[in-house]
């Protein structure tokens, strides 16, 4: 899911290199809510695996 993150901010920081902001924009704010799902499910699974060990 990290991946997905770096590649979609890859397209944006090329799109806003071309000058197409609202691809970049678009491209941007993707791999901002993918990012943030990702950290969610890392401290979730952080979690999960502290609980099972107690």
């Amino acid at each position: 899911m990290l991946y997905y993150a770096v590649i979609f901010l890859i397209i944006a920081l090329v799109a806003g290199a071309l000058g197409f902001g609202g691809i970049a924009g678009a491209s941007a704010g993707i791999a901002q809510i993918i990012f943030y799902v990702f950290l969610a499910l890392l401290l979730i699974s952080l979690i999960a695996s502290i609980i099972r060990r107690a």
